[in-house]
């Protein structure tokens, strides 16, 4: 059960970074941004998205231990 309930949430938190990446890469391109720059943008989010979930994972983990 734990095994199944770590895979789905690293599976949804990997869907939701890049959904998110996908939306700023669009939204740079739109603003006028070049691809390079529309992807480091995207590359950025995706990485802030992956950072926040492993600290907000730590500190739930610090908080009910």
């Amino acid at each position: 059960m734990n095994v199944a309930v770590v895979l789905l949430t690293t599976g949804f938190v990997i869907v939701v970074a890049l959904l998110t990446a996908a939306g700023a890469g669009k939204l740079a391109r739109m603003d006028g941004a070049t691809y390079p720059a529309a992807l480091t943008r995207a590359a950025i989010t995706f990485a802030a998205v992956l950072t926040l979930a492993a600290t907000v994972t730590g500190a739930l983990d610090t908080v009910l231990s």
